[in-house]
Parts: C-alpha cells; sequence; structure tokens
C-alpha cells in the first residue's frame, strides 16, 4: 500500500455504531463520512425526547427519518431509538454495551465527530493488530497536538479521547458506570505526569463519586487506568469536533475552545507500527499542558486544595 491519501486498501469490514439525539446539522455531515466509508454492519442509537423541551419531538424524529431514509449501500442496519430521555450518560453507555453484544470489536462515532476517511481503515487495523493485547483497551482518532516524535504512525497514551474511537467486546465489558463508588483514590497517582494532572483525575473522580454529573466518559477513562489500559492514538488528527458553541450540545459548548483549532489530515499508509508497547510519557504531558494551559492549571490545583479542606471539615463535623 504505497499511498499517501487515502484510497482503501479494501472493503471496510468493521462494524460502526453512530451516536444521534437532535442536532441534524451535525449528524448529515458525520453519517455523509460513515456513507462513503460503507462499514458493512451499522448500528444507530438515538436518545428519547426529554419531556420538557417539546421542539426535541421534531428535532430528534427528523434526524433519525434522515439517516434511515440515506443508507443506500449493501449493509446490516440495527436501530436502538429510545422511547424516553437517558440522558447522556445512560444513553451513550447503554448503545456501546447493546453494540458489543452483537459485535466482538468495532467503531463508534457521535454525530458531531467529522471522521476523514483514513479514520476507518486505521481503527481497523489497530483493532484487528492488538485484539489480543490485554494493555491496550481503546483505538482513538482523535490527536489534539499531533507531537509524535518518532517514526511510527502512532503512539500509545494514557489519555484517549472518545470523539471517533474503537474498541473490543472483551475490554468493553470491564466497563462500570458506577466506578466512581469504589475505586481508590490512590490509584490514580501512579500514573499522571504532572501535579495538576494528579489533581485533575481527583476532582474527576470526586465529582462522579458525589454529583449526578451527566456524563459516561470518565468512568471509561477510570475503567482504563485500573486495568492499566492504554490508548492508540494516531500521528495525525483524524477527526474534526463541529459540535463546539452548537445550541444543543451537552458538554462541548464553548465557541471559543482551543481545540477549534485542531485541523484534521490523513494517516499515511501502510501503518509504521512499534516494537514494543510503551506509553508516551511526553505526548501526555505535551497534551495536558496543551488543555490545560497555565491558568487553567492553577486554578485546577486550587480547585483540588478547596476540596479537600471541604471534605476535612465535614469529616471533622462528624
Amino acid at each position: 500500500m504505497n499511498i499517501e491519501k487515502l484510497t482503501p486498501p479494501d472493503h471496510l469490514n468493521t462494524a460502526v455504531l453512530f451516536l444521534l439525539f437532535n442536532r441534524l446539522k451535525t449528524a448529515k455531515q458525520v453519517f455523509q463520512a460513515i456513507r462513503e466509508a460503507k462499514p458493512p454492519r451499522l448500528y444507530i442509537a438515538c436518545d428519547g425526547v426529554r419531556t420538557y423541551r417539546k421542539d426535541d419531538i421534531e428535532k430528534v424524529q427528523v434526524v433519525r427519518d434522515y439517516v434511515m431514509q440515506n443508507i443506500d449501500w449493501n449493509c446490516e442496519v440495527k436501530t436502538l431509538f429510545q422511547k424516553k430521555n437517558l440522558g447522556c450518560k445512560y444513553a451513550v453507555s447503554s448503545a456501546i454495551t447493546w453494540f458489543f453484544e452483537h459485535e466482538e470489536m468495532g467503531i463508534i462515532l457521535e454525530d458531531d465527530c467529522l471522521p476523514n476517511q483514513s479514520f476507518f481503515w486505521f481503527c481497523e487495523e489497530m483493532l484487528n493488530k492488538y485484539k489480543n493485547y490485554k494493555d491496550i483497551f481503546s483505538i482513538g482518532g482523535t490527536n489534539l497536538i499531533s507531537k509524535v516524535n518518532d517514526n511510527n504512525s502512532y503512539i500509545f497514551s494514557l489519555h484517549g479521547t472518545i470523539w471517533g474511537w474503537a474498541t473490543w467486546a472483551n475490554k468493553w465489558k470491564e466497563y462500570n458506570i458506577d466506578i466512581g463508588k469504589n475505586i481508590n483514590y490512590d490509584l490514580l497517582i501512579q500514573y499522571p505526569t504532572t501535579l495538576s494532572e494528579i489533581c485533575d483525575f481527583k476532582i474527576i473522580l470526586n465529582m462522579i463519586k458525589t454529583t449526578s454529573y451527566d456524563s459516561w466518559d470518565y468512568q471509561w477513562l477510570l475503567t482504563r487506568i485500573k486495568h492499566n489500559g492504554l490508548t492508540i492514538l494516531p500521528s495525525v488528527n483524524l477527526i474534526t469536533n463541529i459540535g463546539f458553541g452548537h445550541e444543543n450540545s451537552t458538554h462541548t459548548t464553548s465557541k471559543t475552545n482551543t481545540r477549534l483549532k485542531t485541523k484534521s489530515g490523513d494517516i499515511i499508509f501502510p501503518i509504521k507500527h512499534h516494537s514494543e508497547i510503551k506509553r508516551s510519557l511526553s505526548y501526555d504531558k505535551n497534551l495536558w499542558l496543551y488543555k490545560n494551559g497555565i491558568i487553567s492549571r492553577i486554578k485546577t490545583i486550587i480547585k483540588f486544595i478547596k476540596l479537600k479542606i471541604l471534605n476535612f471539615i465535614i469529616r471533622e463535623k462528624k
């Protein structure tokens, strides 16, 4: 495969899970990329209408109808259309569980994660190559800084994003949405590369332990940490997040986030593989600094100290 821009090396053999809700504009773009890749099996999951948002009724139905009416390639289609709104935390996690009840491995795309075509074949090759490696828990399509100082096509990171990703059923089986209730704080300190990263991990853990934060992906991060699981990230970014600032976004609400500036490109085939599995500490440190600038890092540490003081006061009162 001596190619620079992607010419698909073969038909895609890997199933895709497409996660939808009420954003037609972004869903159309991501669906077009899926349509071009022509996965042989397409799983479509969509959360139900929120009772307090009457406009959801039409928006959700329009999104479902658009996707279902535009599947024009030969593929097996399965749907999971929720009748009631479960929220991001339960709708997404249950959809992924449903997906892996049918598939040994697969690719997962949300309706705001726009992939380049090489993303699909990159995931497929990594899924096949590393399916029997216990240290590898997922494959990500997003590389926010593209600082890979070696000659390989990817690196191994603790911080796998869920903006376009893939994994295996036997790895997802370890996922527990309530992991925050029984994971120990001490487990986290052996992995981070900076003090602010340690603080941030502990804040994340405290948040999902003590609040009803509507998220599923922090639990996936903690699952990987618990099992010493790494994520494969491409040497170039393969995903553009087109959901930032969208009126119906759940978490990506900022219009000024630095990650908006991350450009995407195509990975070069043939893939250049590693001779050993080793976490890239330099990449993870650079990534954390990129995502959390100096002011953000100071705020994180201050927030952590306040949290420790608050917990101490609560214990003393008891």
